[in-house]
């Protein structure tokens, strides 16, 4: 008899934290930052030397994919039309890290070969308060091109910029 009672309270409690544990995950998550625009400025790359096929990529990529995930205002670095924006925050990146694959490589093995690049996204407001700073990696491991490395960062990235701001219809 005592098992069985033993057996049911332990059932009761394991029933107790887990359908209680979402709602104590929901009630943690950061509010997001209300952004009704964003400016993409080009993408800096002083430390690291970056071929200029990568540099182009990295930044038209991460326009068309932060346009794709729901953000109707992006603006790109000097477009006037930003200054007039409500709610607008800037994206500033820097090239961290930057290792070049070899094609050929990743056809013959899947273990070497890979390309990876290392951005540092700062997100601000139009006065320079920093609202968001954050690492973000692109890589491509095992088919595709180089210049793939540059799309999976920008996909990684607009994840990073859907997940911390709300933008006006897509909250």
């Amino acid at each position: 008899m005592k098992r069985i009672l033993d057996a049911g309270i332990k059932l009761s409690l394991f029933t107790l934290i887990f359908s209680a544990s979402p709602l104590l995950a929901q009630n943690n998550k950061a509010a997001k930052i209300k952004a009704a625009a964003l400016q993409v400025d080009m993408i800096e790359s002083d430390e690291i030397k970056l071929p200029a096929e990568f540099q182009v990529a990295l930044y038209e990529n991460l326009i068309r994919q932060l346009e794709k995930n729901g953000f109707s205002h992006v603006y790109r670095d000097g477009d006037r039309n930003a200054a007039s924006a409500a709610d607008l925050v800037v994206l500033h990146s820097t090239v961290r890290g930057f290792k070049a694959g070899s094609e050929r490589a990743r056809q013959v093995t899947t273990v070497s070969g890979a390309t990876s690049i290392t951005v540092h996204c700062q997100f601000t407001s139009p006065d320079g308060t920093s609202l968001l700073e954050q690492d973000v990696i692109g890589k491509v491991r095992f088919f595709g091109g180089n210049l793939k490395a540059t799309y999976d960062f920008a996909k990684r990235a607009a994840r990073v910029a859907n997940e911390n701001f709300s933008t006006p219809g897509r909250e």
